[in-house]
């Protein structure tokens, strides 16, 4: 999901309360009543209707226990891979490329994403749609916005972008389910993602990504060409080579700011078809018996744009690789 996407959730004991927080009573809090003023006065809304909304909406402590401890950060690498790189959904993404033959190849040829990309997102979000979430997304935005601090002004902005989304898909706020963070669909879009990016791809007037695979298929294509995804370079390469912990080549961030000739020059085994000018950044991951270092490239940092995390761009990226014609389903380590 482009910013957060509802993968793996960890779900923690007790539960999370937050002083002077109350179910269904969102639209009698101060917070509850400056989102209100602004869906009217910058947005043209019916007080009364906004105000309806809140009220129906209900906190879910379970929301706010999954937000607390992703997978991302709360898993090592091979606990984190052997979700995803499984071969029952290596099988059901061939299936799903098998199906969507045609759709994936004009993605290629309209955005430059190639197919094994757009179905691995897909597999890993949703499971190819099996799996959509089953909160409604107006609870899970209104628990969020008002009942979860560290990011409660991103969650109201996608509350905001959550109801001028329904305004003009015309669908009922009151019904959309996603995952607990309000993600939707087969790609799990949040609002202000579905605004930006969703794209009508099969021609019928209509940008769902809600229940059309085919608009789905379409719509994440454009996010990664939108976020400049390069097509023909490579996204990671394995490398022979351990790195300490605390090395200088290890940087921080996930964007990459060194090349690939800085870490040729440190004797790594880069393989020789990449140029040397290419940004890089190598990251080290927990494999289940040692530590693997691969070296990431621009689209791995594309794929990052997604989920902010270097371990769901890994998950995609290796199951993708797993669904390219010619694979072995039972292949344990792509390498690039």
């Amino acid at each position: 999901m482009p910013s957060i996407s509802p993968v793996l959730i960890l779900l923690v004991g007790g539960m999370l309360m937050s002083a002077g927080s109350v179910a269904n009573q969102y639209e009698r809090t101060p917070e509850g009543q400056a989102f209100i003023s602004t869906m009217v006065e910058d947005f043209g809304f019916e007080a009364g209707r906004v105000e309806s909304l809140l009220g129906d909406a209900k906190r879910q402590d379970s929301i706010l226990e999954s937000i607390s401890r992703p997978a991302e950060k709360s898993l090592e690498w091979h606990s984190y891979r052997d979700i995803f790189i499984r071969p029952d959904r290596i099988a059901q993404g061939r299936e799903f490329m098998t199906t969507y033959s045609a759709e994936l190849t004009r993605a290629r040829q309209e955005f430059g994403v190639p197919p094994e990309i757009i179905a691995a997102i897909i597999g890993v979000e949703t499971w190819y749609g099996r799996y959509r979430g089953n909160y409604r997304v107006l609870d899970a935005l209104a628990t969020l916005a008002f009942d979860y601090p560290p990011r409660s002004r991103f969650f109201r902005s996608e509350l905001e972008q959550f109801l001028l989304m329904t305004r003009e898909q015309g669908l009922d706020p009151m019904a959309l389910k996603g995952s607990y963070a309000g993600a939707m669909g087969y790609g799990q879009f949040i609002s202000s993602s579905y605004r930006h990016y969703a794209v009508d791809f099969d021609g019928d007037g209509v940008a769902d990504i809600l229940e059309n695979p085919v608009d789905a298929i379409g719509s994440v294509a454009n996010y990664f060409e939108k976020h400049r995804w390069q097509p023909g370079e490579p996204v990671a390469h394995r490398l022979e080579e351990d790195l300490p912990a605390g090395s200088p080549l290890l940087t921080k961030g996930l964007k990459p700011n060194l090349q690939v000739a800085d870490y040729r020059q440190a004797g790594l085994s880069v393989p020789a078809s990449v140029d040397d000018r290419l940004p890089a950044r190598a990251i080290r991951l927990k494999g289940e018996n040692e530590h693997e270092v691969w070296l990431t490239y621009r689209n791995f940092y594309v794929i990052t744009r997604y989920n902010h995390s270097h371990l769901y761009a890994m998950a995609v990226y290796q199951l993708a690789e797993a669904l390219k014609p010619g694979r072995d389903r039972s292949e344990k380590q792509p390498d690039g």
